[in-house]
């Protein structure tokens, strides 16, 4: 009896561990370009000065046929275009790229072919580290937006409906029109604020271009304090070196982002993520951000790691350009996300971070086998996903006793 008794309570505990690790809490924050999700309609930013700034209808995107019907105080505005420099002004600025993506324009791009890509995009989210977590990532961070409609739209196909996503966007100057956002499962994440942080570059006569701006949310995930940064930096257009100071611009504005988060409370946990348009070693991320890429390195002056540099130095890829690797899309967490002590996680800390590359997504044939499966051949629509593979990373942390 006693002999039964014994192997009862070994049965037990052994039950109890199993049952333990089977409740490791973990979470998926991810990042993708979803090259060029517009919708069908020629648009137009408004921007109604009136307004407070920090109230959406400040600057919208509205269909150009409407604007005809909308207020304007200068029909040719020639200043500056930031938030401040327009209040008190109602004007309107036509979005480069929009007339591109339209029934009209060469790519004939029709409501099929934006459903399409909705349904593409949505499928990568919804997979992205489901294979660690059973379930789709709670964060995400998205470019190449055209408007918080299309994000909007995204989170209702059926392959995310299901997680009741809510959706963060700012409109941007971008001389395109293309902006960036977040989705959040909404009941396990709770947003506590967010903001757009402008960028600020110059070409080679002194003239502003303007570019994407960087877009910060903090909230609680999982009821652990969180900070997101979302970035899309200027891209490598007229050569690598010419092009660098108006990324190192972006990196030093990121990091004062950074830094004033983490002064204000240093247990938050943060993410940096985005399509920065230069890899991990780079003067950008690894002078200006002060990003390193390995855990020993981390210090009081170099407190951010960069998950993707491991990958990087292994030769793995987010993109590819004129047969050149890059791993341009990464994503970088606060040294607080990192424990060498894997035995003992009360709070979040980083399990695993990947770029997303399933076969799906993979280029099977021709002079682009092995890149990204991009959505557009010149203006052909090829059914793909992306011109960049996503990049996730995986927390866990131990249940609560």
């Amino acid at each position: 009896m006693k002999n039964i008794l014994s192997l009862i309570a070994l049965f037990s505990i052994s039950l109890l561990f199993a049952q333990q690790k089977k409740q490791v809490r973990a979470a998926t924050v991810g990042f993708l370009n979803v090259e060029n999700l517009w919708d069908t309609v020629r648009s137009a930013d408004y921007i109604d000065g009136t307004k407070d700034i920090s109230n959406p209808a400040f600057h919208r995107s509205v269909p150009l046929d409407s604007v005809k019907y909308l207020e304007v105080t200068e029909k040719d505005y020639k200043g500056p275009w930031n938030d401040q420099s327009l209040i008190g002004k109602k004007v309107v600025r036509i979005q480069g790229g929009s007339e591109e993506f339209t029934p009209k324009s060469g790519k004939n791009y029709d409501y099929k072919i934006y459903k399409q890509k909705l349904q593409n995009e949505s499928k990568v989210i919804s997979e992205m580290g489901r294979a660690y977590t059973n379930t789709a990532p709670v964060v995400v961070g998205m470019i190449e937006v055209e408007n918080r409609q299309v994000m909007e739209d995204i989170v209702k196909e059926p392959s995310l409906a299901k997680y009741d996503y809510g959706v963060i966007h700012y409109n941007s100057y971008d001389y395109r029109g293309i902006d960036v956002g977040f989705i959040y499962q909404k009941r396990r994440f709770t947003p506590s604020k967010s903001w757009k942080k402008e960028v600020k570059i110059f070409g080679s006569e002194g003239n502003r271009e303007y570019t994407r701006d960087i877009v910060v949310l903090t909230g609680f995930l999982d009821n652990e304090k969180v900070a997101f940064f979302l970035n899309h930096w200027p891209s490598r257009r007229g050569g690598e070196a010419a092009s660098l100071p108006k990324r190192n611009a972006a990196a030093a504005i990121l990091k004062q982002q950074m830094d004033s988060v983490k002064a204000l409370d240093p247990s938050t946990k943060m993410f940096a993520m985005g399509d920065f348009n230069d890899d991990p070693i780079s003067p950008s991320l690894k002078n200006y951000l002060k990003a390193v890429g390995n855990p020993k390195d981390l210090s009081e002056t170099a407190p951010y790691l960069n998950l993707m540099y491991p990958l990087y130095k292994n030769g793995v890829a987010s993109l590819a350009y004129q047969d050149s690797p890059n791993l341009f899309d990464q994503i970088i967490v606060s040294s607080n996300l990192y424990s060498p002590n894997k035995e003992v996680r009360k709070d979040y800390t980083v399990f695993k971070a990947e770029i997303y590359a399933p076969a799906y997504l993979v280029t099977k044939e021709g002079n682009y086998k092995g890149y990204p499966f991009r959505s557009w051949s010149g203006d052909q629509f090829t059914g793909g996903y992306s011109d960049h593979f996503p990049a996730f990373v995986v927390l866990q942390k131990d249940p609560t006793p």
